[in-house]
């Protein structure tokens, strides 16, 4: 099987560097792993890689829908399976990076989603009957309808249960038939990266102040005039409703900026629990240890691992 590489870690930790020096050292190209990416016109406060960079290196998976425009984990997988599948007919390395812990564990563990639209209308309604009957109401109608589902839901997690209601509802199907997860057509490394958390949180706390330098608040004041709302999915990003609500003047721009630290400073601890440190499929490199020589001969002792089978 052809090889992939995953590069994984917090934040603001230097991941998309290191994957540019992977990718530039291997031949490879890198497969967008950030839910945020995704969304065109939202630049700077994503950290998208500029113009140079992907000149240098093809990125994919950035720039695929309209702020206001739906995208799932069932699109992400089918756009990104179809981006990978296309690397490794160019006998490329593609390089799967980025924040989003969902996404990588999905391609990497070959989960199947069932690719149904959000019924809002649906949702709102099991949101009204949990609050008046409470969750567990709600999950106890899943087991009914699928006990395969509910026995592996958590009745305390109601958006699962909800979803789960509403494919149901949408395709006449159980939702158990239409997930799972099949063994991936690659073989794969993960690369994590980490630090100390007062080292972690000054690079975090620099990346924003680097970001409002290059222009992030205007970039919020475009987006709004060109009549996306805020509470918009692809708005929930770090920063964009802080900077908005800072833009309609309800915080002042250093208390929007106090806040956009905070949240991003938690955003990174709670990476960490999609990719466990003691995870021992994934080799871990501290960044102080200056890891990227050690970390690019771990990866070209794995590709000639995989091509020499």
């Amino acid at each position: 099987m052809p090889p992939l590489i995953a590069i994984v870690g917090p934040t603001g930790v230097g991941k998309s560097a290191l994957a540019l020096a992977l990718a530039q050292r291997l031949g490879g190209e890198i497969i967008g792993a950030d839910s945020r990416q995704v969304y065109k016109h939202l630049d700077i406060g994503t950290a998208k890689p500029t113009p140079a960079e992907r000149a240098v290196v093809p990125h994919h998976l950035i720039d695929l829908v309209e702020p206001d425009q739906e995208f799932t984990l069932a699109h992400y997988l089918e756009r990104a399976r179809q981006a990978l599948a296309a690397v490794h007919s160019r006998g490329a390395l593609p390089l799967l990076v980025g924040g989003t812990g969902l996404y990588i564990k999905a391609i990497l563990e070959g989960w199947s989603v069932p690719l149904v639209a959000p019924d809002w209308g649906l949702r709102r309604s099991l949101e009204q009957r949990a609050e008046a009957q409470g969750r567990l109401a709600l999950w106890e109608e899943l087991q009914r309808q699928d006990p395969q589902a509910a026995a592996s839901i958590d009745p305390r997690n109601l958006r699962r249960v909800i979803r789960a209601l509403e494919v149901r509802a949408a395709t006449g199907r159980p939702f158990s038939e239409q997930t799972g997860r099949e063994p991936p057509p690659f073989r794969a490394l993960t690369l994590g990266l980490t630090a100390a958390r007062p080292l972690l949180y000054q690079r975090i706390d620099q990346r924003v102040e680097a970001m409002l330098a290059a222009g992030w608040l205007e970039e919020v004041r475009v987006l709004l005039a060109r009549g996306y709302d805020p509470s918009l999915p692809a708005l929930s990003g770090l920063g964009y409703r802080e900077l908005a609500a800072h833009l309609r003047g309800e915080l002042t721009l250093p208390e929007a900026v106090e806040r956009i630290k905070f949240r991003t400073h938690r955003f990174a601890r709670s990476q960490y629990a999609w990719f466990r440190l003691a995870d021992k499929d994934i080799r871990w490199f501290n960044l102080e240890d200056r890891p990227g020589d050690k970390m690019i001969e771990l990866a070209e002792g794995f590709i000639r691992e995989v091509r020499d089978e």
